[in-house]
């Protein structure tokens, strides 16, 4: 039995780590390699310029304001989602209190479960299209329309000081309802004894969230966190579809990911696109070993 384990095993892994090691593994490879190139991504590649491509991003202004958008957005994204996803969790799964000798959620809390899921059932691209419509500048826009017509209408994406908060919002509501699901089910885990027995110790709600709620979940909070770091690390199709000029104005709402989109297919410099993908490449892995090591704690068992 012992002897035809293995062969069974790599019979199932060995069609998947080809696809991966094909479509992934190598691509990152070709990225690396076309760094090093001064390519337009047609023709072959002769203009060998080693670390050319990176002394030009060093002097690129519009990489370190892309970078700064991308590290707004890895700040505020998995801080503000998480939070929010925890406290409705929290309330469809603890918030009614203890009655009747069970620990129950809010009052229509299954029905909320389905309305916080919604979003991701949509496309990105819907997303961006809809609240592209919602934050217009003028009119038309949901937001503004809502006002009197002697009221001067918001910009908001048009506005250099407010493109990047739009595009934080709306990463925000598409994300919170998968986030809220995946507590509720981490939530659903923990006995209601520890519960019952904390309330019945007097505990408020406020020290079952603290003390018992987030301890118990604290591992499926650290990799949520690195899941929205490695998002707020994208957010290319809302960007992309969204803003003003891709990227506009200005640049105000420019990302890396979206920098790499560009420099490969509009401006043929797929050379620097590949080095920025590299750039992108390191910055993702370091927040996720940095926050895997920073967030480390011993783990709480229900």
């Amino acid at each position: 039995m012992r002897h035809g384990k293995y062969p069974f095993i790599i019979g199932f892994l060995v069609v998947p780590v080809a696809l991966y090691t094909i479509f992934v593994v190598w691509a990152y490879i070709q990225a690396f390699y076309l760094s090093v190139y001064e390519w337009s991504g047609l023709g072959p590649l002769e203009n060998f310029v080693g670390l050319g491509n990176f002394r030009k991003l060093w002097d690129d202004n519009l990489f370190w304001q892309s970078l700064r958008h991308n590290l707004f957005l890895l700040i505020l994204l998995p801080l503000i989602t998480i939070v929010i996803a925890l406290v409705f969790a929290f309330l469809l799964n603890v918030g009614g209190g203890h009655r009747g000798g069970v620990t129950r959620g809010v009052w229509g809390s299954k029905a909320y479960r389905i309305i916080f899921f919604f979003p991701q059932l949509l496309a990105l691209a819907i997303i961006a299209v809809i609240f592209g419509r919602v934050f217009g500048p003028d009119k038309s826009g949901m937001i503004n329309g809502l006002f009197p017509d002697s009221w001067t209408p918001w910009l908001f994406l048009a506005d250099e000081r407010w493109a990047m908060a739009c595009i934080l919002i709306v990463l925000i509501w598409q994300a919170v309802g998968f986030y809220v699901v995946l507590f509720s089910a981490g939530m659903g885990s923990i006995s209601t004894d520890i519960y019952e027995a904390a309330a019945l110790d007097g505990a408020s709600r406020v020290t079952l969230f603290f003390r018992i709620t987030v301890p118990l979940l604290w591992s499926t909070i650290q990799v949520s966190w690195v899941y929205l770091g490695i998002a707020a690390f994208d957010a290319f199709a809302l960007v992309n579809i969204m803003t003003v000029d891709r990227g506009g104005p200005n640049g105000a709402s420019s990302v890396l990911s979206l920098m790499i989109y560009r420099n490969a297919f509009e401006f043929s410099q797929a050379g620097y696109a590949s080095a920025l993908g590299v750039v992108l490449f390191f910055l993702t892995l370091t927040f996720a070993a940095l926050t895997l090591r920073v967030t480390r704690r011993e783990a709480v068992e229900a």
